[in-house]
């Protein structure tokens, strides 16, 4: 084995952390997947004789590279956008994917992604590196360009933002799939009062349709139930699937994926339902074979 293929050995072993991270911090697929390969060519440009941590140093280089994309993002008026859901990482309800749960570890639902989605860029890079990878301060802050004790400030912001705002998901997924399941029952025989019984009060339903379809936030248990049964269809053909790790589901149409539901479950109760209906980003998913 020849150094560079050597060098190429040791990255991949590397590479599902360097994703985890990359997904965390950006909230796209592809995106990840360009970070992890930029933090690959520079990998392959450097001399890392010296270095001893080869993970935590690629962990802090797929950082930085990650947070040169959000500034980036934000400085195009990305982030002007009404609703913008981060994409969801789908696999079957019964389906082991090993690359899948590496990514959406540590309960990183898509409610947490949505929320991390409103930090600020360095506030979101110390959070993801310190409380999700436990990389020190000391080591965030050259990145950021800030003290150590001013990294810590901003990931002690982006920590109380989360606590508020991401709810923690149930985690009996047995229970999980029940929920969904009599939220689903309830759209299809359009039971108003028994889609109203599994929602929380103060229930929250994102929408995504991408550029031609504009989002939508709806509030409230009355609300989101009304919407869900003027829906009725797609629940007529959706297929279980677990969406980051939680009881979701996949809706089809002649074949072709027409939305990804994410729901999340706090106290037996939905308070959460992000759903993904952009065709484009939908196809980017490779969800034909939860089609069945």
């Amino acid at each position: 084995m020849d150094e560079k293929d050597f060098l190429a050995d040791r990255f991949e072993q590397h590479r599902g952390q360097l994703r985890a991270v990359a997904y965390r911090m950006l909230g796209s697929l592809a995106e990840a997947e360009d970070a992890v390969q930029e933090a690959w060519l520079r990998l392959s440009r450097t001399d890392t004789s010296d270095v001893e941590n080869l993970g935590g140093w690629l962990t802090r280089v797929v950082g930085r590279v990650c947070l040169d994309m959000l500034r980036s993002r934000a400085s195009r008026g990305e982030e002007s956008l009404d609703v913008r859901l981060p994409d969801p990482v789908v696999s079957g309800e019964d389906v082991k994917d090993p690359e899948h749960e590496a990514l959406v570890a540590d309960s990183v639902g898509l409610a947490l992604i949505v929320v991390l989605e409103t930090l600020t860029p360095a506030e979101r890079l110390a959070f993801v590196l310190h409380d999700m990878f436990a990389v020190p301060f000391e080591d965030i802050a050259p990145l950021v360009g800030r003290t150590p004790a001013a990294a810590r400030q901003l990931a002690s912001r982006a920590r109380r933002r989360v606590r508020g705002e991401a709810p923690a998901p149930d985690a009996d997924l047995t229970r999980q799939r029940e929920v969904v399941s009599a939220f689903l029952a309830a759209a299809r025989g359009g039971d108003f009062d028994a889609l109203v019984a599994v929602l929380d009060p103060d229930v929250v339903a994102r929408s995504d349709g991408g550029a031609l379809r504009p989002g939508a936030v709806v509030r409230g248990a009355a609300a989101v139930a009304g919407q869900a049964m003027s829906f009725a269809r797609f629940a007529a053909v959706a297929r279980p699937a677990l969406v980051n790790g939680t009881a979701g589901v996949v809706s089809f149409a002649d074949g072709q994926p027409m939305s990804v539901l994410a729901f999340t479950i706090t106290g037996g109760k939905i308070v959460e339902i992000d759903i993904l209906a952009d065709p484009e980003r939908l196809r980017r998913l490779d969800l034909a074979v939860l089609d069945g």
